[in-house]
């Protein structure tokens, strides 16, 4: 695209005006509602040139003009500042993920607040197991030869397993159990956990060889094998809002994406923190993607993403508004995390 300010300003506009109102943007709508400093006739060649060029397109049923994916991503990066959120709105975030209760809460409530501040629909992943630690391993006795093990990792996500054990066990062995395992494994990244497995069976004592090797299994099926990344979906009524331009084929491919889940786990492997990356229409792999648009980051402390979350809807959207409140649910989220 020719590097003229005006022409840009005009993109800028468009993309705007169709975000607001929902309608196909004509050159005497662009000249009344903003100043952009030339006439009508001006816009109409600078909307021909952008047309020619592939940055907004017209639709069959209406005189005006529509961004295209690719208009939508020279506007996305030339953002030149994304509004920060009002303090109003940071204090909003905070007293509302303050009150969680445990991790499931955080993330239950950091979806509710996305979907609420964006009126998109929001997804945010569980903290990635293979990037967590090892808080504290908990044995509880069921019965003489079954034991329930529950791992508790830093990010506060639990897994617990029920473990059948070939020998008899009382409170005193489970206690010694117990702190045999917490001593090897407290602290120990999951995704580097298994090694030492086959060392605690070799080196653990005599009389709790039999019980370490009993639980050997589930110790790395817990550790090695944890169950799949999840995600926690809020507000996809909010794709009911648009209109038939903004899906022109249906919503229903883009529902069962988010339902499969895979899709979108996927686009989060991808995500690092603090910075958001704006995937746009055609620029998404998965077809039933191609009509929208997913903006994300990683949450988590320092430069290691634990998970990510963001949020899905049509092309048409707020970009820079969504964007500011994904970037500062994702910083809240990590803080508290920090301090679980």
């Amino acid at each position: 695209m020719a590097h003229d300010d005006r022409r840009l300003r005009v993109l800028r506009a468009i993309v705007q005006d169709y975000v607001s109102t929902n309608d196909p943007v004509g050159s005497k709508a662009l000249a009344a509602r903003y100043d952009l400093g030339v006439s009508p006739a001006t816009i109409r060649n600078d909307m021909a040139v952008l047309e020619e060029e592939g940055y907004i397109t017209q639709p069959h049923t209406s005189a005006g003009r529509v961004p295209t994916d690719k208009g939508y991503r020279f506007f996305v990066d030339r953002l030149s500042a994304v509004k920060p959120l009002s303090v109003a709105e940071r204090k909003a975030i905070e007293r509302f993920l303050d009150g969680a209760v445990d991790l499931h809460d955080v993330l239950g409530r950091s979806v509710r607040l996305l979907a609420q501040l964006t009126r998109q629909v929001a997804v945010v992943q569980y903290p990635t197991l293979s990037r967590s630690a090892v808080r504290h391993l908990e044995l509880v006795p069921l019965a003489p030869h079954r034991l329930l093990m529950v791992l508790i990792t830093d990010t506060g996500r639990v897994e617990q397993r029920v473990v059948e054990v070939p020998v008899e066990t009382d409170a005193e062995t489970v206690a010694e159990l117990r702190s045999l395992l917490n001593a090897a494994f407290a602290g120990a990244k999951l995704g580097e956990a298994s090694d030492t497995v086959g060392d605690l069976v070799d080196n653990a004592p005599p009389h709790l060889r039999a019980l370490v090797a009993g639980v050997s299994a589930t110790l790395l099926e817990t550790l090695v094998e944890p169950s799949e990344d999840r995600l926690v979906i809020g507000g996809t009524a909010n794709l009911a809002r648009g209109s038939a331009l903004d899906f022109p084929q249906t919503v229903r491919p883009l529902l069962e994406a988010l339902e499969e889940q895979v899709v979108v786990l996927r686009l989060m492997a991808e995500v690092g923190p603090s910075t958001v990356t704006v995937s746009i229409g055609e620029e998404n792999e998965h077809e039933a993607l191609t009509g929208a648009s997913f903006v994300s980051v990683g949450y988590g402390s320092g430069d290691q993403a634990l998970g990510g979350l963001g949020v899905v809807g049509p092309t048409r959207m707020d970009y820079a508004g969504n964007i500011a409140a994904v970037r500062a649910v994702a910083r809240y989220v990590g803080q508290l995390l920090a301090e679980s």
